[in-house]
């Protein structure tokens, strides 16, 4: 009912008493400038967006040798922890970071994870983002993707 009502793209959300939303997926360097991002239905689990974020990297020039089409390390909360997902990072080079449940603490994770949030604040503070009022789903993800670009531009063009 919330799919139709709400549009794609939406679903129950586990923490705010079931209503309809989406869950924004961003991945960021390690300057926090946001590389992907993507949207989900709130009850979907979040490591069903990492494959979909690490594809969508784009190829970065690199002042010798050719563009690197990938990151060397992928840093990631215990939500993103399935083995599946560790196997495919690793058959594509690229060496995972992620607090597995039960074993390590999310402590250890302070340092790199403060990066993202900064990110994701970034993006919330365009007020089209904070509250989803579009039924489609791809123009919330261009208005997302608008929102990334921005936050690129205004923080690339101040370190100039």
């Amino acid at each position: 009912m919330s799919a139709r009502k709400r549009g794609p793209l939406t679903g129950p959300n586990p923490v705010d008493r079931g209503k309809p939303g989406s869950k924004i997926h961003a991945l960021s360097d390690r300057a926090g400038l946001p590389l992907a991002v993507g949207v989900s239905a709130a009850n979907t689990h979040d490591h069903h967006a990492l494959k979909p974020l690490v594809k969508a990297i784009p190829a970065v020039r690199s002042r010798r040798g050719p563009r690197r089409t990938r990151p060397t390390k992928l840093h990631a909360d215990k939500a993103y922890d399935a083995t599946e997902l560790r196997g495919w990072l690793r058959q594509r080079g690229i060496a995972p970071r992620i607090a597995r449940k039960g074993i390590e603490s999310s402590d250890k994770l302070g340092k790199h994870r403060w990066v993202i949030e900064r990110s994701i604040a970034w993006l919330f503070g365009y007020r089209r983002l904070t509250i989803r009022y579009e039924r489609h789903a791809h123009l919330f993800c261009a208005f997302l993707t608008l929102a990334a670009v921005l936050t690129c531009y205004k923080k690339l063009a101040k370190a100039k």
